[in-house]
């Protein structure tokens, strides 16, 4: 059990840390913030001449009152705790003596407590990094095989499988929107849309080039193989309002084929299967799960917003009107490395972070190597 010696030490650490936070979020600046924006958001005029001027205004002000709330009453409660037990005894002074039943008592349900305000303190600061325009929407996480045959298709499967064990210990909820599927039993391309609190946030990190090195299972010499796959990391963008994005709909090529992969009535028979282009970027999207050309039509539109929205955020851009760039996946700069032979280890390239479990990162265990590069 924690003496109380080692909990005051806790406290006092989680204190420091949670008034360096509040330091970073400027809480000064914040108060004065929010009382400039309740002003505003009261003027009558701007809910009758500018309504989306006031929804963002009430947007920002929802965001900074819950800020201040979190932050102030996580405070206070540490606070609160550390004057609590700052009086108990050590289980044994210098005396020799030892503290009383009550005070263990005591001391038991303080660490109760204080892992309550760790894990909250955690949670809330996760979110501290997860700030921009499109953070607190749902995900769409699109993963497409890469260099290495038989092998990438295996390890683009495998990818799925984590990504969807993440997303249950999360909380989140993971669906199969798209797939395409092999003979062999791997994929070429998924589509996975990932809802949940901050879900976009969270994952956008995840974007980009992953390789693995192992043993391959499909070698009858068993060579090791080094495969990949492109991770795409996009914002859903439920409403889809062209003029928001300044998108001329003349800059869309939408392309119709059969479905291909194992099952469907319509496998190979009807042209249901939907491919839109956007000319200026180059980005493309596609959806041939659904039965009706309709519904693939529909899931191919938020796949490419979620691009477009991806794109317009990674250049800082507000529109696409001088956006005239050609778009392609960059293969060549993989962000994360999984060695399964000779060693075992994941190594991600942009933080260094580097760790030995990779059995329980591949089984969805993400959290590290995720708040390593939020934080980064």
């Amino acid at each position: 059990m924690i003496s109380a010696r080692e909990l005051k030490e806790k406290l006092i650490a989680l204190k420091n840390d949670i008034h360096q936070t509040m330091d970073y979020l400027k809480f000064p600046e914040m108060h004065k913030e929010v009382a400039g924006l309740e002003i505003e958001i009261q003027n009558k005029d701007i809910w009758q001449n500018d309504l989306k001027r006031a929804g963002q205004i009430q947007a920002r002000l929802n965001f900074l009152k819950d800020q201040k709330q979190k932050w102030s009453h996580l405070a206070k409660e540490t606070d609160e705790l550390f004057l609590l037990i700052r009086d108990l005894e050590n289980p044994e002074s210098e005396a020799g003596s030892k503290i009383s039943r009550e005070e263990q008592e005591l001391l038991t349900e303080a660490e109760k407590d204080f892992e309550k305000l760790r894990k909250s303190y955690q949670e809330f600061e996760l979110e501290v990094y997860l700030g921009k325009k499109y953070d607190s929407k749902n995900t769409l996480l699109l993963i497409h095989s890469g260099a290495g045959g038989i092998d990438a298709q295996d390890w683009a499967k495998m990818l799925l499988r984590m990504y969807q064990r993440y997303a249950e210990r999360k909380g989140f909820e993971a669906k199969l929107v798209d797939i395409t599927e092999t003979e062999e039993g791997g994929i070429k391309n998924v589509v996975l849309k990932i809802k949940g609190k901050y879900a976009y946030g969270i994952l956008k990190n995840e974007a980009g080039v992953h390789r693995l090195i192992r043993i391959s299972p499909f070698s009858a010499q068993a060579l090791r193989h080094t495969s990949f796959a492109l991770v795409e990391i996009l914002p859903e963008i439920e409403n889809i309002d062209f003029a928001n994005f300044k998108i001329n709909p003349q800059d869309l090529k939408m392309d119709l084929y059969r479905s291909s992969g194992a099952g469907g009535q319509n496998v190979n028979r009807r042209e249901t299967a939907v491919r839109i282009n956007h000319l200026p970027t180059g980005l493309s999207a596609a959806s041939q799960k659904e039965r009706s050309q309709g519904q693939n039509k529909e899931h191919a539109m938020k796949i490419l917003m979620g691009k477009i929205a991806s794109l317009l955020e990674q250049k800082n851009l507000e529109t696409l009107e001088n956006f005239r760039e050609k778009i392609s996946p960059e293969w060549g700069n993989q962000i994360r490395t999984y060695v399964l032979h000779p060693y075992k280890q994941v190594r991600d390239h942009r933080t260094k972070l580097e760790l030995t479990r990779i059995e329980t990162v591949l089984d969805g265990d993400l959290d590290e190597l995720i708040e390593a590069n939020l934080k980064k």
